[in-house]
């Protein structure tokens, strides 16, 4: 179904909001995987606020979607979002990262409501939904399983096998994204290891691409709708290409902001940033939406 003007206009409140306490979770914990927060928060919005068949009532409802966050360090955004959904206690956002907090900076499924797999060492996660989605099967559940990863962490090997299971088995019921925002701890991706043609990699080991803007509701949401609708046998992989740090301006596209702290003068510039950025967002939704 075409994504409304009106379901775009609140997609783009949700993740400003969601956003924003990303942000405020990374200046209680003073520092935070935010560059990669920032960029997966539209996936992640558009997941649990469109898609994800869930239960508020009943976080570990037996037939409920999966959804596994591979790239395990942006657990800053993915709190915040199960913080926003209801599911846990907002004042664990303020010990993010501290000890003895529930809320560690890769998030535990035995801690953290509405964590279907704890992960953090990269290249697990795909996987681990690869093995959801095959349960669903065995199980003869119709629930669907969802899987971001990131693209720095598509150098481990791990992925690429699971990637060519995916594609043997006839994993349809899963539905991938690497969150592309080209950016990864050491530097630009394609100068630590290069990734490209990166499209034809997954293509070649079974998949049908889909390459979107990551910011943009309109085109992720067809995107997932294919995938959703796809009937062929071959799994479907969206490229979301994504600006590490979106948002705030002084993080943009800057791989230091894979990981970095945050001060009460850098968080007052990161909210006007954010502003700007969510009325520049509204308006072209309001412009291109039906």
């Amino acid at each position: 179904m075409p994504l409304t003007k009106q379901e775009w206009l609140a997609l783009e409140k949700k993740a400003h909001e969601l956003r924003r306490l990303c942000l405020d979770t990374t200046y209680w914990a003073g520092s935070a995987h935010i560059g990669g927060g920032m960029s997966s928060m539209d996936m992640l919005t558009v997941l649990y606020h469109k898609y994800l068949n869930l239960d508020v009532e009943n976080p570990n409802w037996e037939d409920r979607d999966r959804f596994i966050l591979s790239k395990g360090h942006a657990g800053v955004a993915l709190a915040s979002v199960l913080v926003d959904y209801g599911w846990n206690d907002p004042e664990q956002l303020k010990t993010f990262n501290h000890s003895n907090s529930k809320m560690g900076i890769h998030l535990d499924s035995n801690k953290v409501i509405g964590v279907d797999a704890s992960t953090g060492s990269l290249g697990h996660g795909l996987p681990i939904a690869l093995g959801t989605a095959l349960a669903a099967r065995v199980l003869g559940k119709d629930y669907k399983t969802y899987c971001i990863l990131g693209d720095g962490e598509c150098d481990e090997g791990s992925n690429w096998e699971a990637a060519m299971a995916a594609s043997h088995f006839k994993a349809t019921n899963l539905i991938s994204f690497v969150d592309r925002n080209k950016c990864m701890i050491d530097g630009p991706t394609e100068e630590v290891m290069k990734l490209e043609p990166f499209a034809d990699k997954w293509r070649a080991f079974g998949f049908i691409v889909k390459e979107v803007d990551g910011h943009n509701f309109k085109e992720l949401c067809e995107a997932i709708d294919f995938a959703l609708a796809n009937e062929t046998d071959s799994p479907v992989m969206i490229i979301a290409n994504t600006i590490k740090g979106a948002g705030v301006d002084f993080m943009e596209d800057n791989y230091l902001w894979h990981y970095g702290a945050i001060d009460e003068e850098k968080y007052n510039k990161a909210i006007e940033s954010l502003e700007a950025y969510y009325e520049a967002r509204k308006a072209r939704a309001e412009k291109e939406g039906e």
